[in-house]
């Protein structure tokens, strides 16, 4: 045994922490699950028909999110009394979305995180469209004035969208530079839990002011959503519901299910969706816009059905050839910089929670260098705004406890079917607003969890790291709320700057993650304390298991069988060569045996 097994060993026995990184606590053997009883482990592929439904359940999971960034534009964009066309850019973002995450899926950092319409970018759009030259016209502003069908009012909302275009194709070209290039893994060295966690865990925090809007649209409707999900993923998901089968000796048989494991987010979605419904035909919901509860109702979004088409399909340039800003660009590349440390964060919080080691350093910059892909792909279909990793999702894995990445290419399949066929994605964007809010509460609250959780590896008897962790959180909710109630305080008089500041200090994942990362940096402290011993150990090992080589390799054997010149080898995003033959065999079973031996020795 090699002296890093040795040291690993020695370690692992010491603190009993990494066992099941390194060991596959999730990986089923004999046919029992491990400690975190996944339904499917990250290498699993559950049957063809569980897929599709586990994959719908995150298209409805991150349905709000990616149905809300185009509806927020159209106001800036004039399209505010044209739902057709917002119905359009609904599609597109779902059509560009699927795309984005099957790469991310199948050559980014390849673990079931979904990719989406990302918020971060908003905040730039809106200043740019906010500028005097981009202002709407009166005319358009007037529901009785304006022709949506008219020559006049097209060009109106292209020339926009086509500005938006540039921009981001622009900003997420840094995007790809910064994760090929190798930079996003460099810094991965300075990055231990302290960093992590607050940009974990303020993923999350800022957004109960939205979400809790969403759910106080109708609190009993919301509460229901709270409860059914709550019953289903915590108290009876052990209990095995008898389901029809077909197949084997007995053809038509009963077999045990664990139903509510297994849809615990898209049942509850569903009856309440179910309810809402017959709560609208029977108008026990009122039917006043302005009184309490309206939004509750399953009516409200009928135009946008009504006038969708049956099939309609994106390709990229749809609005016209794009165009570029400066002052656009510079805003963008600030939100492509908060983007990228979410979606590091999003990859250590999906990798805990479906049993996979950390992502190691070649895969956290293929996963960057492919969402800045998306972007790329994003701003050429014209969806208005660029994709990142969907933190809801990585909630619902933990809830569901399936973290099977095929899942999240049937979502990825689902999520192209929707943006072709109008009419079905119509549909579901009539789910009423406090359904959406009740799931992101449970949502949003395990995000928060798991960010807090990192914090396992580090001496938390340490004033040291209460201090940093502390300060940090709360300075990402503190800032942005004051940089967003007093904007003029911080104009310098330069627009490109200003834009600058305002993306940063209004992302709390951004103020709380930098000031982690640079407190934990500057302050004295041993890594023992910092929990950066366990931490870098995990970051080694996990390049060097065979699951590792399995979880981050490239698909087809590309990387691992094929292309293993010494070239490939040399670029920064390229999967290392895994341990192959009876030699790393036998080193796995060392490490193997050493963590029984060490779990022998604390029984």
């Amino acid at each position: 045994i090699n002296s890093r097994t040795v040291s690993f060993c020695s370690l692992q026995s010491a603190d009993g922490v990494l066992s099941s990184h390194i060991d596959g606590q999730d990986k089923k053997k004999d046919g029992q699950p491990g400690s975190s009883s996944l339904a499917y482990g990250v290498l699993d592929v559950p049957p063809w028909y569980l897929c599709i439904f586990l994959g719908i359940q995150h298209f409805l999971t991150a349905l709000g999110g990616i149905v809300a960034v185009p509806l927020i534009l159209a106001k800036d964009l004039c399209l505010q009394h044209d739902p057709l066309t917002q119905s359009y850019l609904i599609s597109t973002i779902f059509f560009v979305s699927g795309i984005c995450t099957l790469l991310q899926v199948f050559l980014g950092v390849r673990l079931p995180i979904l990719q989406g319409g990302t918020f971060a970018f908003l905040a730039p759009t809106l200043a740019m469209l906010s500028l005097p030259e981009w202002k709407c016209p009166e005319w358009t502003l007037n529901a009785s004035q304006v022709n949506t069908s008219s020559p006049e009012f097209t060009e109106e909302w292209q020339k926009r969208i086509r500005e938006l275009q540039g921009t981001i194709m622009v900003a997420s070209c840094v995007q790809m530079l910064l994760g090929f290039s190798g930079f996003i893994g460099f810094l991965m060295r300075f990055i231990g839990p302290l960093t992590i966690a607050p940009t974990i865990s303020l993923v999350a925090l800022p957004l109960f002011d939205p979400v809790s809007s969403e759910a106080g649209i109708h609190w009993g409707i919301s509460a229901m959503t709270i409860f059914l999900i709550v019953l289903f993923s915590q108290y009876l998901k052990n209990i095995a519901v008898p389901v029809p089968a077909y197949g084997g000796e007995k053809k038509c048989h009963t077999s045990k299910f664990h139903l509510f494991q297994a849809f615990p987010v898209l049942l509850p979605l569903c009856i309440s969706w179910f309810i809402c419904f017959m709560l609208t035909v029977t108008n026990a919901l009122p039917m006043d816009p302005s009184a309490y509860g309206y939004l509750a109702r399953t009516d409200t979004k009928g135009n946008v059905l009504s006038r969708a088409p049956w099939f309609r399909f994106p390709y990229p340039g749809q609005w016209g050839l794009p165009t570029v800003s400066v002052a656009g660009v510079f805003g963008v590349i600030a939100a492509v910089i908060s983007s990228m440390l979410e979606s590091v964060g999003d990859y250590y919080a999906c990798a805990r929670l479906v049993g996979a080691p950390p992502p190691p350093k070649h895969a956290i910059n293929r996963g960057i260098g492919i969402e800045g892909l998306g972007c790329l792909l994003a701003g050429a279909w014209g969806s208005g705004s660029g994709t990142t990793s969907y933190s809801e999702n990585v909630g619902a894995l933990g809830i569901t406890k399936v973290g099977s990445r095929m899942v999240i290419v049937a979502a990825g399949c689902v999520l192209l079917l929707m943006g072709m066929f109008g009419k079905i994605g119509a549909v579901f964007a009539t789910i009423p607003s406090p359904v959406i809010g009740g799931m992101f509460l449970i949502m949003f609250g395990l995000i928060t969890a798991v960010g807090i959780s990192n914090l396992q590896y580090v001496d938390m008897n340490s004033s040291r790291n209460l201090f940093v962790f502390g300060f940090s959180v709360y300075c990402g909710l503190a800032v942005p709320s004051w940089v967003n109630k007093n904007p003029k305080m911080l104009q310098t008089g330069i627009l490109q700057l200003d834009q600058v500041i305002q993306v940063l200090l209004t992302t709390g994942m951004f103020v709380g993650g930098f000031l982690g990362f640079l407190l934990d940096n500057t302050i004295p402290g041993s890594k023992e304390e910092r929990g950066l011993v366990v931490w870098n150990q995990m970051q080694e090992a996990s390049e060097e298991t065979l699951k590792a080589s399995e979880v981050y390799a490239l698909p087809w054997g590309v990387g691992t069988k094929f292309c293993t010149s010494p070239f490939f080898q040399r670029l920064p995003f390229w999967p290392r060569r895994g341990p192959v033959g009876t030699a790393a065999e036998a080193d796995q079973s060392r490490l193997t045996l050493c963590s029984q031996d060490a779990s022998e020795t604390r029984m």
